[in-house]
């Protein structure tokens, strides 16, 4: 894949963590770096120990010109598909930036109707340090929200498999039910939700 850094002082990251859980938001991060503080060590998120995202989350938080946060949550998930939920997500946080990019380049092969110029680059997470920091942020801010999970329904197991479809999740919902909070479009959940009637 062929991409290229647009010629623009404020480039703005763009990227999601949460697609294929089974329970919780998918969460976005728009992130503007400064080029007068490069922050090293910038790559996928999933390439990071938990403990080196949060420090660099930390970092990119303190040194970037601005960041942003935006979600989707399991009902909106629900009704519009994990797709256009996503990308409902990446257009919230890139509105919420305190300054306006002039370009956004966004993880993966297609950009959410922005106001300004986009570029989609995919494995952009470990191309484009805007985009590796996004990731961090949306990945430290998504786990967060899973442990919090973990703490309110520790039959779950949240803090280890962090909402995903392994083998101990699908014993839960079968186990304990389906909360409020998992996304039930979703096949694995559907199929219990049925299962259940």
């Amino acid at each position: 894949m062929l991409w290229h850094r647009p010629d623009v002082q404020l480039l703005c990251g763009v990227d999601e963590v949460g697609r294929g859980p089974l329970v919780g938001a998918v969460v976005t991060a728009a992130v503007i770096l400064d080029p007068a503080r490069p922050i090293a060590g910038l790559t996928d998120s999933k390439k990071l120990s938990a403990r080196r995202r949060e420090a660099l989350a930390a970092q990119i938080k303190a040194q970037a010109l601005c960041w942003a946060l935006g979600r989707a949550e399991p009902a909106e998930i629900d009704e519009l598909n994990i797709l256009h939920a996503t990308m409902l997500a990446m257009q919230r946080a890139v509105a919420a930036l305190i300054i306006q990019p002039e370009w956004v380049m966004v993880d993966g092969n297609r950009c959410p109707p922005l106001p300004m110029p986009a570029t989609a680059v995919i494995k952009g997470d470990s191309l484009v340090a805007e985009i590796s920091a996004a990731s961090i942020l949306a990945k430290v801010a998504r786990d967060a929200e899973m442990m919090e999970l973990a703490q309110r329904y520790p039959q779950f197991g949240f803090a280890a498999h962090k909402g995903y479809p392994t083998a101990q999740h699908l014993a839960a919902i079968s186990e304990h039910g389906i909360l409020a909070e998992h996304r039930r479009s979703f096949k694995p959940v559907r199929l219990i939700a049925e299962q259940m009637r």
